[in-house]
């Protein structure tokens, strides 16, 4: 069984580490994937050897629990009456419903936090402003020093230090209570050890004097210290929770999007109900300016309907009885009667939402060594503090008295564990993924996995498959040659005419473009279809024949070879009008370039992507139309079976491919590429083969996607190289390596700010990717 749960109680890298480890080693545990930045976590196991309640006793001692969204939806859809026993499998609508609730949950969970920031801050600024006055004036001989009595400081540091200590700062303090005891450590851990210790040695210097004396130590206390490195900690984590719930913001907008009831005919009366209850086969009535509630199909009216929440697009695009409409997106006119095909997790959206989940809570190669990295981060941090406090007593008692030792040696222990930060490590790549797949889901742009995110960032060629990704998919009539005195006018109603009662595909591209001229057609009598050929009819007592090059040998007719061999080289089919005696026109019809491709080729080349062509056309004609939008590389006469050999013929040349098809005969080669880019028609986007759906079918939106991956890519590389770069350069100073050469020891309270503000960072600079303009 695979499962998307909510984690609660994580705070940082190693939280997400320690819970990884403790469920893989469950038996019955196949997979436990956990993302930071969600705060979800995909499990897959078998429900007949573990359960949830089952992993929430193994890491519930340790503060952590799963929250299965999809039961408590099943208990709050009972408790709201909804007669979900009558509904059939797989048509819940439940199953993004928990997403509005963990957000609700999280608003209130901030706003807890948000009241212990009101009252520490002001505390902690002031302190901090105090830290700094008593440290400059021991430095610069020209500040005065501290106009209050030192008892006194103390005293009243003392007492503001036992308050944010023990109700601020408990978090912390169970975290170390828990390392007590199940030897199990994460951030929160680190600052409770640092904090405590300073607590600690200052309220035995202070509240028993002789111990100082003892020590040797001065009068000087380091309360100062754990307050300002609690403060400074919840006011990052405030600062940090409220930008992580930004980053989620294009899920919300996506369930934002859903139809919240329905109208539907039930025992010959029109009913509303929750968009929960509604069932395969209901007949829904869709007013004009409503939403569409389910996916369905058309039995009744017409319309135009704006699909622009699937597709991007701004233009509506015109609907009829037996035409397909998907679920949310909005009526313009007409009233509609829609037979519901799709409900609950199986409808469009619904399938958007989730593979957009699934995307964002998936993990990059790239975040590979951050995850090695923060698993054993806080055991080494806390060996090291150790070492660290033992070589300053041990060694610096050699060079100084150890009272002033134990004291730097004191402030390195604190300083190292609270400037240590798995955080902005743990942050850097799941919240820059989560803001990008977002992104690209509000485009139109469906990104399948963080996988194929960052591979996508490194394609240099893109080779696409002709027809309905270059070309429209559709035959048009494009030339009408005449011969004699008929105008075109004249030539294409009467080839309509006969066309009209075909049913051959090329039939419906000349009848098309008769419509659009508001041609009325003639009255055919005796028609007749030659097959394989072409047809015949009588119009005006005159007959006359359309068909293929075999229909005007059987006439014995001679056609013009130069204009059938223009019409061959531009890949375009001809169909002849004649008579017994002669020829009246040749008509060229042709799948033609889609308006954007020559556009969406000039972008690619901008971004220093090489663009090859896919055909089963023969060589001249897919050159013609590689010609037309400045194609780099033909790849023509392939079959269906062979167009993944030649993906693998680039691969072998040195080029990281992305294959652009649509989903269905090209499944074999959007495997094989590195990257398989499918066309979405805005009706099946579970394209299993690709990693990149494009909805709307829509090529222009390829440049896009590749924009948005580099640019998600460049994020994720600034925020691991500020992450390490942080945390290589801040604990060292931390621990006094720059004491014995500049005399410069990094002050606890100042860690505890910077290691704060980087987490804060990592997610702000994540956050600017909805900046950027695609």
């Amino acid at each position: 069984m695979k499962k998307t749960v909510i984690v609660k109680g994580m705070h940082c890298a190693s939280c997400s580490s320690i819970i990884t480890k403790k469920i893989k080693k469950l038996p019955g545990v196949e997979a436990c994937t956990v993302n930071i930045a969600s705060e979800k976590a995909s499990l897959e196991y078998d429900p007949a050897k573990v359960t949830i309640d089952h992993m929430n006793e193994e890491i519930g001692k340790l503060g952590y629990s799963f929250v299965d969204q999809s039961a408590s939806n099943e208990v709050n859809s009972q408790h709201a009456g909804h007669d979900m026993s009558m509904m059939p499998a797989g048509m819940d609508h439940s199953e993004h419903l928990g997403l509005d609730q963990s957000k609700d949950e999280k608003l209130i969970e901030l706003e807890k936090l948000r009241k212990k920031v009101d009252f520490v801050v002001p505390i902690t600024f002031l302190v901090f402003v105090l830290m700094m006055w008593e440290l400059g004036s021991q430095a610069f001989s020209w500040l005065p020093r501290l106009p209050l009595p030192m008892a006194l400081f103390n005293t009243i540091s003392f007492l503001l230090a036992t308050v944010v200590l023990f109700w601020i700062g408990m978090p912390f303090l169970k975290a170390v209570k828990r390392f007590a005891v199940y030897r199990v450590a994460n951030m929160d851990t680190l600052v409770g050890i640092g904090t405590l210790t300073a607590y600690i040695y200052s309220s035995l210097v202070f509240l028993v004097p002789p111990i100082g004396d003892l020590l040797q130590a001065s009068e000087y206390t380091y309360f100062d210290v754990t307050i300002v490195v609690i403060g400074f900690i919840v006011f990052g984590k405030y600062l940090e929770a409220g930008s992580k719930l930004k980053t989620g913001e294009a899920i919300q907008k996506l369930i934002g999007l859903q139809a919240k009831d329905a109208t539907v005919i039930r025992h010959g009366k029109e009913i509303k109900i929750p968009i929960e209850q509604v069932i395969m086969g209901d007949i829904l009535i869709v007013k004009p300016g409503q939403k569409i509630p389910v996916d369905g199909e058309i039995i009744e009216g017409i319309t135009s309907i704006d699909e622009s929440m699937i597709t991007g697009e701004s233009i509506p695009v015109d609907k009829k009885v037996g035409d397909i409409v998907i679920g949310s997106t909005i009526n313009k006119q007409g009233s509609l009667q829609v037979k519901a095909t799709k409900v609950g997790g199986d409808t469009v959206l619904s399938q958007i939402i989730k593979m957009v989940e699934e995307a964002q809570g998936s993990k990059a190669p790239i975040e590979k060594l951050a995850d090695q990295v923060s698993a054993v981060f806080v055991p080494v941090v806390l060996v090291f503090a150790v070492l660290v406090l033992l070589a300053w007593i041990l060694i610096g008692s050699q060079f100084m008295p150890l009272s002033q030792a134990t004291t730097l040696g004191l402030l390195s222990f604190v300083g190292v564990l609270v400037i240590a930060c798995p955080c902005a490590m743990g942050l850097a790549t799941p919240t820059a993924v989560i803001v990008g797949v977002g992104k690209a889901a509000q485009n139109g742009i469906l990104i399948k996995n963080a996988e194929s995110l960052e591979k996508f960032n490194g394609v240099n060629f893109v080779v696409m498959d002709k027809t309905g990704t270059i070309t429209k998919g559709q035959p048009e009539l494009i030339d009408i040659k005449t011969i004699g005195d008929k105008s075109e006018k004249a030539v294409l109603q009467l080839l309509a005419s006969l066309e009209a009662l075909s049913e051959h595909p090329l039939a419906e591209a000349i009848v098309k473009k008769a419509q659009e001229s508001k041609m009325t057609l003639d009255k055919v009598k005796d028609f007749a279809a030659i097959e394989g050929k072409g047809l015949r009819g009588n119009i005006g007592g005159k007959e006359y024949f359309a068909g293929n090059l075999k229909l005007v040998q059987d006439l014995n007719l001679k056609v013009d070879q130069a204009v059938i061999d223009g019409f061959s080289l531009q890949g375009k089919t001809p169909v002849v009008l004649m008579t017994k005696k002669n020829i009246i026109a040749y008509i060229s019809i042709a799948d033609t370039v889609k308006d954007d491709a020559k556009q969406v080729v000039a972008d690619l080349h901008r971004q220093g992507i090489k663009v090859a062509m896919l055909t089963g056309d023969n060589q001249k004609t897919a050159q013609y139309i590689a010609n037309q939008v400045g194609i780099d590389r033909v790849l023509a006469e392939v079959l269906p079976a062979d167009k993944a050999n030649e993906i693998k013929k680039l691969q072998k040349e040195g080029y990281r491919v992305a294959m652009v098809g649509d989903g269905i005969n090209d499944a074999p080669a959007l495997a094989t590429a590195d990257v398989g880019v499918a066309m979405g028609t805005g009706t099946d986007v579970a394209i299993e083969s690709a990693g990149i759906t494009l909805l709307g079918g829509q090529i222009s939106k390829l440049p896009k996607a590749i924009k948005l991956a580099r640019a998600t890519m460049t994020t994720i590389k600034q925020n691991l190289f500020w992450a390490f770069f942080y945390n290589v350069v801040g604990i060292p100073v931390a621990a006094g390596l720059l004491y014995p050469f500049f005399g410069i020891l990094l002050n606890p309270g100042i860690a505890g700010a910077a290691m704060a503000f980087s987490s804060v960072s990592v997610v702000l600079n994540a956050l600017r990717l909805k900046t950027v303009k695609l």
